[in-house]
């Protein structure tokens, strides 16, 4: 059986994140999206809520589960048994910040990374940019699942903004 990870923030979970979940789901009997805690990014939705939103929008995929990455990475890897880590890439500057990142994730592990080329159509949908679209007011429903723009908007109106302030 052939098992693969694909790691993320999912920060929100997002049209391209669902690309590269169904691309890989044709090569891996078995996809686990991982939803990670990155330490150098402070997200919008908690694990719960990134988990939930995951799983809707992967309910009708076969052979793909979702579950939170406690701590590192490889260390998830070997527990799930993975085969192999999927990155989507959207272009270059995707591969080149990926690069070590597999390179030290097979040092420690093992495990090699597959490299995802995601739909072109979708290669301007990144996380941090459906936010930022999200926070100054504009549409993000065509650039993520069913149910996660009302997720986003209702986590930006309870955020507080630089100043502390709810918004």
């Amino acid at each position: 059986m052939s098992l693969a990870v694909f790691p993320g923030s999912f920060d929100p979970f997002t049209l391209g994140h669902l690309d590269v979940t169904r691309r890989a789901a044709r090569l891996f009997e078995t996809v686990v999206i991982g939803v990670a805690v990155n330490s150098s990014k402070k997200p919008l939705l908690d694990v719960a809520a990134r988990l939930e939103l995951a799983r809707a929008a992967t309910a009708e995929l076969t052979g793909v589960r979702v579950e939170p990455v406690p701590g590192l990475l490889v260390d998830f890897c070997r527990n799930a048994g993975a085969d192999a880590i999927v990155k989507g890439l959207r272009g270059g500057a995707d591969f080149d910040a990926e690069t070590p990142m597999a390179l030290m994730n097979r040092h420690l592990a093992g495990v090699e990374t597959v490299f995802v080329i995601g739909d072109p159509a979708l290669a301007h949908i990144a996380s941090s940019l459906v936010k930022d679209v999200a926070r100054f007011g504009g549409t993000i429903d065509d650039l993520v699942p069913a149910g996660v723009a009302d997720r986003v908007h209702a986590a930006l109106t309870t955020a507080p903004t630089q100043g502390g302030a709810p918004r």
